[in-house]
């Protein structure tokens, strides 16, 4: 009975380790960020990767650089991003996902329903977090790897508006990652998945 419950356990270990994870993946200038998407905010994790696919972000930029806070990516502050309800989700707010070093978040206007506009991201850069920002902005994400890469875009060259002087381009991808990957990203995946 230990050698069968033994001989299951690793099985189990190894087709763990040979599970794959979808992973966002954006491609800047800078180099390469990577996102893990969280489970718990089903909506927000479906509309990115849908998005993603289709290539949407692929002709946009991080449009709002600021040192301390956030760096903001995807369409920029426009009808499209808060009218169009097909660019709108609910909030799925979790007590559990906060704003700290590394959040990705979904952007909104000052609506009184908190709704995310779904073609926007953020990612938060400072290192004590944004506790004013929880059960307030839908997080549904944790960069994974590419911290550095985010510390350097939220401190490139911009104007008083934010915007980086010279364009930040987007690149998102969906990647297929393996456990053993994410582990050596440091990266320890949540039990529940």
């Amino acid at each position: 009975m230990k050698k069968l419950l033994l001989f299951l356990l690793i099985i189990s270990s190894k087709s763990f380790a040979q599970k794959k994870y979808e992973i966002a993946q954006i491609k800047t200038p800078y180099g390469e960020i990577l996102v893990w998407l969280y489970n718990e905010t089903p909506k927000h994790k479906a509309s990115f990767i849908q998005l993603a696919k289709t290539g949407y972000w692929d002709s946009l930029t991080f449009n709002r650089v600021i040192p301390n806070f956030v760096i903001q990516g995807g369409c920029p502050d426009t009808e499209q991003g808060f009218k169009d309800t097909t660019y709108l989700l609910a909030p799925e707010f979790v007590p559990t996902l906060k704003h700290e070093y590394g959040t990705f978040a979904a952007g909104r206007d000052d609506n009184p329903g908190k709704v995310s506009a779904r073609c926007q991201f953020y990612i938060v850069q400072n290192k004590k977090g944004l506790a004013r920002l929880n059960n307030d902005y839908t997080v549904y994400g944790k960069v994974i790897k590419g911290m550095d890469i985010v510390d350097a875009i939220a401190n490139a060259p911009k104007d008083k508006t934010d915007t980086p002087l010279k364009a930040i381009t987007l690149d998102v991808n969906i990647m297929k990652v393996k456990a053993k990957k994410l582990n050596q990203y440091g990266f320890k995946i949540p039990r529940s998945y």
